[in-house]
């Protein structure tokens, strides 16, 4: 708490001394936010492959072991300070998550961690004079364009800069430059420490407006350094097939970096390299093209819709990725909530482990959400608490449609959301067998690597013979003018193919015992 007590004490001192340096305006927000998370089933399994019982929860996207009830508690405190209506400057701190007793994150007896304070933005703004030119350089948060849905290519904190210029009232353009990593490559005695383990991504948006239409073309590339995510450790698994498993180098935020190697890379492919040849010795060049839009002509109804094509080139066949996405939203606003229908399809991995993968490639998805596909499934907003994400950060390979109504309120300051979903995957059922390990070689008796290990080993690898139904129920109630109280119930269940997924690296039997997940999340948020 001591760090904390050093921020508190800065902001006050910098207000404190806003009358005295009338040049510049000072001012904080923020807001404490806890979570009372109930979760059961959140592997999906009631035993696991070996039989043995699962307990507690267990979050999906990196297999973080937890109790079945946790108590968290994170701080958002943001400084601004503005010379002008030209020029300003941000820091964005977050404290926290702590979760209750542990003594890892300064939650155990006597509090005081030390490294939970961490900085989440820290950035200048500023208008160029007499233009309008604007820039953004710092550590700030990127998101991509989608109106139907949050980006399922990258939406995150990142280091970089942003220049945005509107053209006319109809047209503006943002270009970004995004240092993704850099100087983590610990060297060999043939290569030295940081060679070639840059990672940078360039991005261009030219949002237009007219009457009764919004539309956002965009696109993404850029290049990422053979030693970005390098070295890389490869298991030898029991029936033949092999393990493997890229550096995380963001070691202080391990999601993004799993999300790296599981966005990037294919669930499991084939290679008659060898180990010692298996990965590019140059760099990756990928890129993503999409177009949004939103139709509001006939106001109350609404049409949203996102299509994006992405591909990776790794300098290998068998390490590519490409792949697309569509989505369709319907609205109709009405007095007492907003009813919605909605469809998407991602494409899915094809029956040939040695041709890349055939899913769309992304980043990182997991930061700022607002407008996912669901709340317990994935990460539906930007709340913190455990019960979120069980069946992964990205749904990359399923198809699905949904029905929901947002913001349905019947009493002063109390609203609801109600979604169902129906889904199901796009993978061919042929992947499910190198991913267990049942098939340690391809057709061509090539060597099997296997990226992802099971249905649920980072987030959820569904194939067109597995289908699944979530829904979510969500109520916010407005105590007072700043504090706000959330519950949030959510219920999973997957019909997965026992013939598919039945059996595991040749252990006998189908060793499949799939389980529903559902939970209880309440959370208290005081904004400031």
């Amino acid at each position: 708490m001591k760090k904390l007590g050093i921020l508190l004490l800065a902001a006050g001192l910098l207000l404190g001394s806003a009358p005295q340096c009338r040049a510049v305006d000072f001012d904080v927000k923020g807001s404490w936010q806890f979570a009372f998370d109930y979760i059961n089933g959140g592997n999906f399994m009631g035993k696991d492959r070996n039989g043995n019982n699962v307990g507690g929860q267990q979050w999906a996207a990196i297999h973080q072991q937890r109790d079945e009830f946790e108590a968290i508690q994170r701080l958002h405190l943001q400084l601004n300070a503005k010379a002008s209506e030209n020029l300003a400057g941000t820091v964005f701190f977050e404290i926290g998550e702590q979760r209750w007793g542990m003594a890892a994150q300064g939650g155990a007896l006597g509090a005081d961690g030390s490294n939970v304070v961490k900085v989440k933005n820290a950035y200048l703004d500023w208008v160029v004079p007499n233009t309008p030119l604007k820039l953004r350089m710092g550590l700030q948060g990127i998101k991509l364009p989608g109106f139907a849905l949050d980006s399922p290519v990258f939406q995150d904190d990142v280091a970089g800069i942003a220049a945005s210029w509107k053209m006319n009232d109809a047209v503006s353009i943002t270009g970004v430059w995004m240092r993704l990593l850099n100087d983590n490559w610990s060297g060999t005695a043939s290569q030295p420490a940081s060679y070639m383990d840059n990672f940078d991504l360039f991005a261009l948006t030219v949002p237009v407006t007219v009457d009764g239409l919004k539309i956002t073309p965009w696109g993404m590339g850029g290049a990422m350094g053979p030693n970005s995510l390098m070295p890389a450790a490869v298991t030898n698994m029991p029936g033949g097939s092999k393990k493997v498993a890229l550096t995380n180098p963001i070691t202080g935020q391990a999601i993004d970096g799993l999300e790296l190697r599981d966005g990037l890379y294919p669930a499991a492919f084939s290679s008659a390299r060898g180990t010692s040849r298996l990965w590019n010795d140059d760099y990756s060049s990928m890129y993503w093209g999409g177009l949004t839009g939103q139709w509001t002509s006939f106001e109350p109804l609404r049409i949203s819709w996102d299509f994006i094509y992405g591909s990776v080139d790794h300098g290998k066949e068998d390490l590519n990725r490409r792949g697309w996405f569509g989505m369709l939203l319907a609205e109709y606003a009405l007095d007492w909530g907003l009813p919605g229908l909605y469809g998407w399809y991602f494409s899915g991995d094809d029956d040939n482990p040695n041709n890349g993968s055939e899913r769309l490639p992304y980043l990182a998805t997991t930061n700022n959400l607002t407008n996912s596909l669901s709340t317990f499934g994935y990460r539906g907003n930007p709340i913190m608490g455990g019960g979120k994400g069980v069946l992964g950060v990205n749904p990359s390979g399923t198809w699905g449609v949904g029905a929901r109504i947002k913001d349905v309120s019947f009493l002063d300051d109390l609203s609801h959301t109600l979604r169902v979903n129906y889904f199901g995957g796009t993978n061919d059922t042929k992947m499910a067998s190198y991913i267990t390990g049942r098939h340690a070689t391809d057709a061509s008796g090539r060597q099997i690597y296997r990226n992802n290990t099971d249905f649920n080993s980072f987030g959820t690898y569904l194939t067109t013979a597995d289908t699944g139904m979530e829904v979510n129920l969500d109520s916010k109630y407005k105590a007072a003018e700043n504090l706000t109280f959330i519950l949030e119930l959510g219920y999973i269940h997957l019909w997965l193919d026992n013939d598919v997924w039945g059996h595991y690296q040749n252990i006998s039997g189908t060793s499949l015992n799939v389980k529903d997940a559902w939970k209880a999340s309440f959370n208290v948020v005081y904004s400031f």
